[in-house]
């Protein structure tokens, strides 16, 4: 069964209908100055979910408009675009105080066979021969802020294997590519749809992190100021998130105060289960030469 964080979370992708095609989501505290765009992705395809019977999501296109209040819920409105012989639409705006936070627009599609094929898995290290991010952020618990550090080293829904694992907060100049292993921290429902929100709220984690990893920057070196612009997921596969997933992740291009990233997640036999791409923005005034 799932333990108490894993029931939060899946609690908290679980919305609350307020009215026709409405739906009201609670925010959670994850340190963050603002709410995890993840959960907001995840809470607006739980949304967008429920206005369908059995068609399953493929692909999902979200834009952050504003940052989200972690102390207030969200509402979520759906608009249904079509629903055709084979593929149906919604498009999925996030409120705070009256003001649209996310807009995006999922496409679901009922289940079809058709012609195979994807890229290989990379070889890297398996999740037992690493140890958790959460391990690392206690390791080096003195660095983190008083004020965030019990949420940084608290048990998490979802725990999170970095092959490239090093100090997050004072990270080594190198590629611009991460290998990170995923997984619900507990077992999840048998209920495909839950799995997918959950894995649309992991994705946003870590992602944008990836443009950071050639200039040595951590997430909380001063002058930095890092948000996610635009995420894309693409679901290819069935999979199950309370089994290892890796996310591989890299990032082609920054520029202009922005960097792209892209992503595959393949389950443990190698098969491509899900992609992903997101443009952040990136803005740094301190020293490029740190």
């Amino acid at each position: 069964m799932a333990n108490g964080v894993v029931e939060r979370l899946i609690e908290l992708l679980q919305l609350e209908p307020i009215g026709h095609l409405r739906y009201r989501g609670l925010s959670q505290n994850l340190g963050y100055p603002k709410v995890f765009g993840g959960q907001v992705i995840g809470q607006a395809l739980s949304a967008a979910i429920q206005t369908l019977d059995s068609r399953m999501p493929h692909s999902l296109h979200s834009y952050f408009l504003r940052p989200g209040d972690t102390n207030h819920p969200i509402e979520y409105e759906v608009e249904i675009i079509r629903d055709g012989r084979s593929f149906s639409v919604r498009r999925v705006i996030a409120n705070q105080f009256g003001k649209p936070i996310l807009a995006m627009t999922a496409s679901f599609q009922s289940p079809e066979p058709g012609l195979e094929h994807h890229d290989s898995m990379p070889n890297v290290p398996g999740p037992e021969l690493l140890e958790s991010e959460v391990k690392l952020y206690r390791d080096h618990a003195e660095e983190i802020p008083g004020r965030v550090r019990d949420l940084f080293t608290a048990e998490r829904p979802i725990e999170y294997r970095i092959v490239e694992a090093q100090n997050p907060f004072r990270p080594r100049h190198g590629i611009a590519k991460r290998h990170m292993w995923i997984r619900s921290n507990g077992n999840l429902p048998d209920d495909p749809l839950v799995h997918q929100s959950m894995l649309a709220y992991t994705t946003d984690y870590g992602f944008l992190e990836t443009a950071l990893m050639p200039h040595g920057i951590s997430l909380m070196k001063p002058g930095l100021t890092i948000a996610s612009l635009d995420h894309a997921i693409w679901f290819h596969r069935p999979f199950r998130l309370d089994d290892w997933l890796l996310y591989v992740a890299d990032s082609p291009s920054a520029g202009g105060a922005r960097g792209y990233v892209r992503g595959q997640i393949f389950d443990r036999e190698g098969k491509l289960v899900a992609s992903t791409a997101q443009e952040g923005l990136i803005r740094y005034s301190g020293d490029n030469n740190d």
